[in-house]
């Protein structure tokens, strides 16, 4: 393995270590009790392993799936597609979590600006949407002759009107930039943090304080489209509780997993590929003695970090 730069953190595996890590995962032949899958990484297509979970053990659904883009993913290439059959890939899996979910679940789904134009259209055959989050991705290559994409959308449903929302636990710190005081002198509004003012806001569906991992990340590997801890966080403070499932579908390298062990929540995560799932194991051994989310510090969503 190449010598990595001192500040250099990704996360690397060797062809041993892949295979010790990647031995690990779960491989489903039957359907599956709850205790065979809670907190397990499985290895193994989606399609195939959704049909062999246990009915409504999940509190909290996230999905990154791949976009409709041609991009390889360790050994596979998912290869685009015209709209019509990228929805019927997309229904082929959605309709598979419904069995899986509690009647209070919520259920998060990541897409481009491109395939954000057809998630409504196939999860609201099976959920009621709430609400669509845009987050700058700011990481990327400009264009030539277009704008430079800079957005991705996650799209927020739930299988019932009735279902989890923390909001305290999602406020954001923000710092206070004219100080009122009431007629007596106290902070209106505000609060003093050490050497601080700040305020704490209620969450917008447009959110600009997250950074992609890259390399002097300590969460940082080497998938094509990992997604940031503190990214996932928000979904996973927002929309579960303790001790509840959160289930990844497309887990990759285990943001989802790994995220929500940092948050006291148990997970399953599949993955197709063993190079990713392998990853993800190491990760989460990683989180035993470091359960810290760059961004995310004292109960309080810190602004973006470089």
């Amino acid at each position: 393995m190449k010598a990595k730069a001192p500040r250099n953190k990704t996360i690397e595996l060797s062809p041993r270590e892949e295979a010790g890590y990647a031995a690990g995962a779960l491989k489903l032949k039957s359907p599956a009790r709850l205790e065979q899958v809670v907190d397990r990484i499985i290895w193994q297509d989606s399609l195939k392993a959704m049909e062999l979970l246990p009915d409504g053990c999940v509190d909290l659904l996230i999905a990154d799936p791949p976009y409709n883009l041609t991009k390889n993913f360790g050994q596979t290439t998912f290869k685009e597609r015209d709209f019509a059959a990228y929805k019927d890939w997309l229904d082929s899996w959605l309709k598979k979590t419904v069995r899986l979910l509690k009647p209070q679940a919520s259920v998060y789904i990541c897409s481009d600006w491109k395939t954000s134009l057809v998630i409504p259209e196939i999860a609201g055959r099976y959920f009621l949407l709430q609400n669509r989050i845009s987050w700058e991705r700011e990481k990327g290559r400009g264009a030539l002759n277009n704008w430079k994409n800079c957005l991705e959308d996650i799209w927020f449903f739930t299988l019932s009107k009735d279902y989890t929302f923390n909001l305290d636990a999602v406020k954001i710190q923000r710092p206070v930039l004219a100080p009122y005081r009431d007629a007596s002198g106290c902070p209106k509004d505000w609060s003093e943090n050490g050497s601080e003012r700040v305020r704490f806001t209620h969450p917008s569906n447009i959110w600009t304080d997250i950074s992609i991992p890259f390399w002097s990340m300590p969460e940082n590997t080497n998938h094509p489209t990992q997604k940031p801890e503190k990214l996932i966080a928000k979904l996973i403070l927002a929309s579960s509780n303790p001790g509840d499932m959160v289930f990844d579908p497309f887990v990759g390298s285990g943001t989802t997993a790994v995220t929500a062990k940092k948050l006291g929540r148990r997970f399953i995560g599949i993955e197709r590929e063993k190079e990713y799932a392998a990853l993800a194991l190491r990760r989460l051994e990683l989180a035993e003695t470091n359960p810290a989310i760059q961004g995310y510090e004292n109960g309080c969503f810190k602004l973006r970090h470089y």
